[in-house]
């Protein structure tokens, strides 16, 4: 119960907080949206420029977590596609934005708070390592499963899906935020020397406002999406995102690869997220499977109240 109150409920409190002040009229969806764009747009690639261009390589990027946690999202994301296949009957590119949505999970906006709050912020190595090549990778799976789906049929050539794939992630604010940390990285091998003081004071001011900037605003955007329908497909993302996921990510990481403490909590508490707010750019972008989307961000962030408080109580 403590760890519920102590490390879970600030961060929900915030979010509410913007769903609150959403809901009562306070601010408008124009502003809602203006709060959003400053924190995805700008402050979080900041903060992900600034981490991982403090970030030790070396000691982070371990195989065995990567592995821990990107088999279980991209197990997620076939079965989601097949069970929306077979169980729902949904086209071919709802199917990938169910996928999608099922393999997505919201690690920076929630998982790095939550493991910050739990842990401290010397935990957050591991988060950050599977953050740098989160939105990457993914995106990039899911566009080119997209772009696939879509040219089926229409004699586009690989190639074309896979420069539609690049250009897509490319332009991702998040993804430019994460070459600019890895730039920092090389900067400072080859010139053998840090960053000067105040472009680092500057990104500090920046990268303290992006977190509880961005989860008032995810509280004022999850107030637009309302449940409707779909009850049953937003309950298998919801499962798989909250329970398949991390499931998986543990057991790898503990009985597989044998991972220390720290990289173990971060492998399966990144897992353990909710969708974020990105599985329904996702779905917005191709015009598919939008509701779903949508509902399973809402409702998946109001249950990982729970499954979250569960995951840190069985990990060491």
């Amino acid at each position: 119960m403590t760890a519920l109150i102590d490390v879970i409920l600030p961060v929900f409190i915030v979010i509410g907080f913007g769903y609150l002040v959403t809901w009562r009229g306070m601010l408008s969806e124009s502003a809602i949206d203006g709060v959003m764009r400053f924190a995805q747009n700008f402050a979080v690639p900041v903060l992900l420029a600034r981490s991982i261009g403090r970030l030790d390589l070396g000691a982070s990027y371990d195989p065995g977590l990567m592995l821990s946690f990107y088999s279980g999202a991209l197990t997620s994301f076939v079965i989601g596609i097949a069970a929306a296949r077979r169980l729902f009957g949904r086209s071919g590119p709802d199917c990938v934005a169910i996928g999608f949505a099922c393999m997505f999970s919201n690690s920076l906006l929630l998982g790095v708070p939550i493991t910050e709050r739990a842990y401290g912020a010397d935990a957050l190595a591991g988060n950050f390592a599977i953050i740098s090549i989160h939105s990457p990778l993914l995106y990039t799976v899911g566009i080119v499963a997209m772009e696939a789906v879509r040219s089926h049929g229409s004699g586009a050539g690989l190639g074309r899906v896979g420069l539609n794939a690049l250009v897509g992630v490319l332009r991702t604010p998040l993804v430019i935020g994460i070459m600019a940390g890895f730039a920092i990285q090389l900067f400072q091998l080859t010139a053998g020397r840090d960053l000067p003081v105040p472009v680092w004071a500057a990104m500090d001011m920046m990268a303290t406002a992006a977190l509880p900037t961005a989860l008032f605003g995810l509280g004022g955007v999850l107030f637009r999406y309302r449940p409707e329908g779909d009850m049953k497909a937003i309950a298998m993302v919801s499962g798989l995102s909250l329970l398949v996921h991390p499931a998986i990510a543990y057991g790898m990481g503990r009985w597989v690869f044998d991972l220390d403490t720290a990289l173990l909590r971060s492998a399966v508490l990144t897992a353990a997220m909710a969708p974020g707010v990105n599985a329904y750019l996702f779905a917005n972008i191709y015009s598919v499977a939008k509701r779903v989307a949508a509902s399973s961000v809402l409702l998946a962030t109001a249950g990982s109240i729970l499954t979250v408080w569960v995951w840190i109580a069985i990990l060491p």
